[in-house]
């Protein structure tokens, strides 16, 4: 009769693979748990001074009653959309530096009353996290590259479009601010009824995206829109010039509602790209 008592490198052998398969079973779980519950704290500073320097008069109306303010920008958040309906920030020259910071987790505002979605509606979903407010403008500081990744300042973004001519824009607008000084932005997707929506929060996915650039003051005040589909071309900038009026109208948002009647007038019913170099 056959002897079927195990040589003890067989059972040696054995308990290795079955410690092995444990091992990566604890390994497995481990990973996605902590992609699924994994949530870092806050980018904010809690006690911190407000250092925004974005001026409440040229702040766009909120039609959601949700203003956010973080130290480095003011945005607008829509519950139904799950997004910023706008994102207002000040560029300065001091801000465009190159310092190399290590790129954070996504998290949801905590500023956000009703929560932003979480970054995991746009995984495998096709479409990039896009920034509103670009965290390369923000390599200043730690902190004020850091509060980019707030999940309410990322819209659901075509790859090609967010690496395309919406990064030739933000291009476009870092280069006015290094040859002319500060400038005034605000940003967001234009939000409408039946839009495409992904993940368990139903997140929306505009069909194109909005920009607003200011410079100057006073009478020396010039303001341009772009209004772009959003998907890929090739086509200059200067083919998405838009009036503010023609934005307003697209998105429902008085972008200037406290600036005077006659200013508005003069500034957002036409389009003038006399004085901005392309």
């Amino acid at each position: 009769m056959q002897n079927l008592a195990l040589k003890p490198d067989q059972i040696y052998l054995m308990k290795n693979r079955t410690l092995y398969a444990v091992l990566m079973f604890v390994c497995i779980v481990g990973f996605w748990l902590f992609e699924n519950f994994y949530t870092p704290a806050t980018y904010s500073k809690p006690n911190g001074p407000e250092t925004n320097a974005v001026e409440a008069n040229l702040l766009p109306r909120s039609t959601t009653g949700e203003i956010v303010e973080h130290s480095f920008y003011t945005l607008s958040y829509s519950e139904p959309h799950e997004q910023a309906e706008w994102v207002a920030y000040t560029l300065k020259q001091e801000h465009l530096t190159y310092d190399d910071r290590e790129r954070p987790y996504f998290i949801e505002d905590p500023k956000v009353s009703t929560k932003s979605a979480d970054w995991r509606n746009y995984r495998g979903s096709g479409y990039d996290r896009g920034h509103l407010l670009p965290a390369g403008d923000r390599r200043f500081s730690e902190q004020a590259y850091n509060e980019t990744f707030y999940t309410s300042n990322i819209s659901p973004q075509n790859k090609d479009f967010n690496a395309g001519i919406w990064n030739r824009l933000e291009q476009q607008v870092r280069y006015w601010c290094k040859k002319e000084g500060e400038l005034f932005v605000v940003t967001g997707g234009v939000l409408e009824e039946g839009l495409p929506q992904i993940g368990d929060e139903d997140v929306d996915v505009p069909r194109a995206y909005y920009k607003i650039v200011m410079k100057g003051s006073g009478d020396n005040t010039k303001v341009l829109a772009f209004l772009i589909p959003a998907e890929e071309s090739q086509k200059p900038l200067q083919d998405f010039l838009v009036s503010v009026d023609e934005v307003e109208k697209r998105t429902g948002i008085d972008f200037f509602e406290k600036q005077p009647d006659a200013w508005q007038s003069r500034i957002e019913s036409k389009v003038d790209a006399e004085g901005w170099k392309f």
